[in-house]
């Protein structure tokens, strides 16, 4: 999962909110809360960091807006459903083959957790083993990236910790705008932690529980 630090980095400031713990259950502070997973970031924010990320790394981009690569040409992030700009932001498309970072497919999300393996979580059927969640976190925030054991491709945090965005579209009531989140959260049960199970939810909406990771082509 991408960090706060990582995300602080790249974007200027960490807009998390969620509070950051330690493997032990210590509240965190100041810098020390930068290997926690950034959170509080719409779909939109997440695919800005994706392109500034590669441009920052002399990579192509893979999303555009309006004809651009560049997130400086895109205006204003959409903060709300009812945002005039949101149109033109749902209509972003991606270069699959370009070799910068982007958000994962549904699909691609559900293989790199499965981890090559057949358990229900991502690396274990012992939920407590892999993920944060209600049950190992009480529900007082997130947890530092890697703090629990990697499923078989050595991935962590697939089940738990954060939501992640994906780029999928989905249907949010009669909406057809909405998009893909996978892995269950540090307050959510164990159900939702499954590598089969999904939310969804307008892209436009800022949740203390949502984050995301990044991917790139393997070649």
């Amino acid at each position: 999962e991408v960090t706060r630090g990582e995300y602080k980095a790249v974007m200027g400031s960490d807009p998390s909110t969620a509070s950051a713990y330690d493997k032990s259950g210590n509240k965190l502070t100041g810098d020390d809360v930068l290997n926690n997973p950034v959170n509080y970031v719409n779909w939109y924010d997440a695919i800005v960091y994706c392109n500034k990320l590669s441009i920052k790394e002399n990579l192509i981009p893979c999303y555009r807006i309006d004809g651009s690569t560049d997130p400086d040409d895109w205006g204003e992030v959409p903060y709300s459903y009812d945002d005039p700009n949101r149109t033109t932001w749902d209509a972003a498309t991606c270069d699959f083959e370009a070799n910068g970072y982007r958000l994962p497919t549904e699909a691609e999300w559900e293989w790199l957790a499965r981890g090559g393996e057949n358990y229900e979580y991502a690396g274990s059927d012992n939920l407590d083993d892999v993920a944060w969640y209600e049950d190992t976190t009480n529900e007082t925030g997130t947890r530092e990236v890697k703090t629990k054991a990697p499923n078989g491709y050595g991935l962590y945090d697939m089940s738990g910790n954060v939501w992640e965005w994906c780029w999928d579209k989905k249907y949010v009531g009669l909406s057809d705008n909405g998009r893909v989140l996978r892995g269950g959260s540090w307050s959510y049960t164990n159900s939702y932690c499954t590598v089969y199970n999904c939310l969804e939810d307008y892209p436009s909406t800022e949740n203390l529980r949502y984050g995301f990771r990044v991917v790139r082509l393997a070649n």
